[in-house]
């Protein structure tokens, strides 16, 4: 019988059973139907499922791995196609009932007993023991799996069935991406996944093409993977790509409208018009409008309320001043594209659920790559009071309502909706208020806490507002105990938070239990079971808290997770390299790194440590996967600019002078070409630390020794910006100012006192940005609008009338060098200074001056040159009669009589 696989495989992946499908035909789609109806018990309780799960006749014990505890075997069944598919929907069920239990409730409805089948003569093993065996399996990378993970076990199982190999099943590379995003929610850190997990999707990326919704589906749930990772570029890219399968127009722009209920004006706000696709041919998308539209009735005060109680409670604002919703008066926008023009933005039409989703995952990616403030808050709000305008989904609905109140929880008018909007969300989590169905329909498309996630905000948000005790309650309850010994040691009780750790450690105190409030003492024989990882982990903490015995806390948890904990050599090597031990450091963090390579801290120290031990192609390396993993790591960009410095002068010899010690062009070009990628590696870090003077300051000489001048006379400009109220004139490199200059008049085949109009206003058509006329803007402009504005010296002065000289520009030169002339010694020279050199310098000063009165004056109409040179002088020999009887008085008098005789 064809039972029409693929058909099935599809409804699997989109959690709605297809009406051409008659579940009555074949037990196998019955099977089908109810996993996607969410029966799991019907579907884990089956024959099929009983004989899976089935343990092993030979021998039973607590020791052996699930893959040989269980037969995992389909004896009845020997069509190969039926076979894979029930192997697809027992792994499915399992999942999503790990999923149910964890993320999304209700509570579960059976036990683990009746699902695993033991023979009356097996000794059966405990749930409790099955489920720290499966917490265990599933740590990963040195990376523990959170023990309050509920139901482990069947995670697992979903994990083994999927590693079967399957040959008709075609969508089964898209569950296990499903369960690898799962599994990363349960890690400590993210670990690297195997390149076959990705690898085995390109094949499904064409297939699904001509489906919207599956095309919009798979590049949406890669793109939550490299949010995982932090990869958010490539996150980003994924969710537009998302958008455009999916069909999903939006466009972030401004209307006029009223935030606040006593404002008079009209301002612009920002709001985000979106349209799903027409989907008016599909009857299942006919069906979700039509819900859509029966779902909601308009309060009286213009806010959307449910009529039905399958929803999250919504809380309302009731602020004296702030409105629900920003109030659009104008049905226009203000650069509203052609496509959307169309839309109101105080009545949008309802967007299909994928594409809310695909909206949430953009905020999302609002929030990764742009800096924590107020700004970005602004920019994500949009997205999500979209999303929450027109609610059509339990989970879809949650997400939109977590991320509003993370946006709120830092303004003070909102702060308080927002921690009771997410108490709202972690209360509602066991209720069976909506149908499961419902609720798994796009948990895949989100990426939505778990329970003790979302429990874990709460506890957080409570620690911000400084309610310590409800905080620490949580977190005892949860036993995530790094946060518990925050809490104490924010109260100041270090004592505590050790008491607590060495309790865990040595069995007096038993996890799940909240006896750390009620100061009770288990008896030593009272031994809780632990997984390695997570005692490994302890001891880490415990490391952290007693620094006098750090070391032997870290060495003990690597020898006890069997050197598999990168917790421990990530602590070790941070305490060898705090105390200066930078070869112990570079070996635990080597290790550190090898276990997990995606945490960019153990990579920064690594490459520091290798900065303390002139190791510069280590450091190179490290500091290259710091930006690898984090391309927006300002300082570790800056640092990989210093390692490709330092290998250019590792080449070079001290004794020869900086040549290079063959003479080989190679080694040459090889220089130049690190000194490249310095500067690009500062251009892209400066790209992410804009105020950083210091970088910038690196920046501009690498520029000018790689002859990149236009971004050198850039460079020079910001920091002026940054640093002239600071430290005034030392904010500007002279040598590098001159050499701009140079640049701009060292020009070959022109006569340099006849540059061309065009030449002057530096606009020539095809000038080479880096040279005379093509940097001549961009000098002028840092001159006369950035340095002369905000700082000034003789020295600078003299620069600038350098460059105007050049351009013929002879009042504006010959006033430059009056302004240097008043800057320099002589300008500030006063009377009964008793220096003889800095007078004999100011004397060299007034000679300077009025030669250049002498050569400039004639070209300046209207410029009466000598009364300006006669008036210096006798200024100047006024204030230094006391050095009448120097050599060089005469040399003055001279100067004087001169410009008398020529009148």
């Amino acid at each position: 019988m064809n039972l029409h696989a693929e058909t099935v495989e599809k409804s699997l992946l989109a959690g709605r059973w297809n009406s051409q499908l008659d579940p009555e035909a074949h037990p196998i789609l019955q099977l089908a139907k109810a996993t996607v109806d969410g029966d799991f018990r019907t579907v884990l309780t089956s024959k099929y499922a009983k004989e899976v799960f089935q343990v092993n006749n030979i021998q039973v014990s607590v020791d052996q791995p699930f893959a040989e505890l269980l037969l995992w075997k389909l004896r009845s069944v020997d069509d190969e196609q039926e076979r894979e598919l029930i192997q697809l929907i027992l792994a499915v069920a399992c999942l999503h009932t790990f999923v149910q239990v964890n993320w999304t409730g209700p509570n579960l409805n059976f036990k683990l007993s009746d699902i695993i089948s033991f023979s009356p003569h097996q000794p059966s093993i405990s749930e409790e023991a099955l489920s720290a065996k499966a917490i265990a399996e599933l740590a990963y990378g040195g990376e523990p799996a959170c023990h309050l993970a509920q139901f482990p076990v069947l995670f697992r199982f979903a994990q083994i069935i999927l590693g079967f190999p399957y040959v008709h099943c075609r969508y089964t590379p898209w569950w296990r991406l499903r369960a690898a995003i799962i599994h990363e929610r349960l890690l400590d850190e993210p670990v690297p996944l195997s390149p076959e997990v990705l690898d085995s999707l390109a094949p499904l990326v064409e297939t699904t093409s001509s489906d919207p919704d599956f095309a919009g589906r798979l590049l949406l749930e890669q793109g939550l993977l490299e949010h995982i990772f932090s990869h958010d570029k490539a996150a980003a890219e994924l969710f537009v790509r998302a958008a455009r399968a999916s069909g999903l127009q939006y466009e972030l722009t401004g209307a006029l409208g009223k935030r606040t209920k006593f404002q008079q004006n009209d301002l612009s706000q920002l709001v985000l018009l979106a349209e799903s696709r027409n989907t008016h041919n599909s009857p299942d998308e006919k069906n979700l409008a039509n819900q859509a539209k029966d779902l909601y009735r308009s309060g009286t005060d213009g806010v959307a309320t449910t009529r039905q109680v399958s929803l999250p409670e919504t809380l309302l604002l009731n602020d004296d001043t702030l409105l629900e919703q920003t109030q659009f008066t104008s049905t226009a926008t203000i650069t509203g594209e052609a496509a959307l023009s169309h839309l109101d933005p105080s009545s949008q039409p309802p967007l299909h659920p994928l594409d809310q989703c695909i909206l949430l995952s953009l905020c999302l990616n609002v929030r990764n790559t742009s800096p924590s403030h107020g700004l970005t808050a602004e920019q994500m709000s949009p997205y999500v009071a979209r999303v929450i305008s027109h609610p059509q989904n339990w989970s879809v609905h949650t997400m939109a309502l977590l991320l509003r109140s993370r946006l709120e929880a830092s303004r003070t008018r909102t702060v308080e909706r927002s921690t009771l909007q997410l108490q709202a969300l972690v209360d509602q989590m066991p209720t069976a208020d909506s149908e499961l169905s419902e609720r798994l329909l796009y948990f895949h498309s989100i990426p939505l806490p778990s329970k003790w996630e979302m429990e874990r905000e709460l506890a957080l948000r409570f620690l911000s507002i400084g309610v310590v005790k409800s905080a620490l309650e949580i977190f005892e309850r949860l036993e995530m105990w790094e946060e518990v010994v925050k809490c104490w040691q924010s109260m100041e009780r270090n004592d505590k938070a050790i008491s607590i750790v060495r309790d865990l450690l040595e069995g007096r105190k038993e996890e799940a239990e909240s006896v750390t409030a009620k100061a009770k003492n288990l008896p030593t024989s009272r031994r809780v079971s632990m997984d390695i990882a997570r005692e490994a982990k302890l001891w880490c903490l415990l490391g952290d808290l007693e620094p006098d015995n750090a070391m032997e806390h870290y060495e003990r948890a690597w020898k006890l997770s069997m050197e598999t904990s990168g917790r421990a050599m990530r602590s070790l090597g941070g305490y060898y390299f705090a105390r200066g031990k930078f070869a112990d450091a570079v070996t635990c963090l080597q290790r550190a790194v090898t276990i997990n390579p995606l945490i960019t801290r153990s990579w920064f120290v690594l490459g520091c440590a290798h900065v303390r031990l002139e190791n510069w192609e280590g450091g190179r390396d490290a500091f290259s996967r710091c930006v690898a993993i984090d391309d927006e790591d300002a300082e570790s960009w800056n640092n990989l600019a210093t390692m490709y410095l330092r290998l250019d002068a590792a080449k070079k010899s001290p004794q020869d002078g900086g040549m290079d010690r063959d003479g080989d062009r190679s080694d040459k070009a090889e220089i130049f070409s690190n000194k490249m990628l310095a500067f690009r590696a500062l251009k892209r870090g400066l790209k992410y630390s804009y105020d950083n003077w210091r970088m910038w300051s690196n920046y501009m000489i690498i520029a000018v020794d790689v002859g990149e001048l236009s971004e050198a006379c850039r460079a020079q400009a910001r920091i002026v910006e940054e640093c002239a109220d600071k430290v005034g004139v030392e904010c500007v490199d002279d040598e590098v100012l001159e050499r701009l200059v140079d640049a701009v008049t060292r020009r070959q085949g022109d006569d340099p006192d006849r540059p061309t109009t065009a030449s002057q206003q530096g606009m020539v058509t095809g000038a080479v940005p880096n040279e005379d006329r093509g940097l001549l803007r961009r000098v002028v402009d840092l001159l006369e609008r950035t340095i002369l504005p905000r700082v000034s010296s003789s020295r600078i002065f003299r620069t600038y009338a350098r460059l105007l000289t050049w351009q013929s520009r002879w009042e504006d030169a010959l006033n430059a060098h009056l302004d240097a002339y008043r800057c320099g010694p002589a300008g500030t020279f006063e009377r009964g200074e008793t220096d003889v050199e800095k007078w004999r310098s100011a004397v060299n000063e007034v000679g300077e001056i009025e030669d250049i009165l002498a050569n400039f004056g004639p070209r300046v109409e209207n410029f009466d040159w000598k009364h300006q040179g006669r008036s210096i002088l006798r200024t100047f020999i006024g204030r230094s009669k006391d050095f009448e009887d120097e050599p060089e008085w005469p040399r003055l008098t001279e100067m004087l009589d001169c410009l008398r005789s020529e009148e």
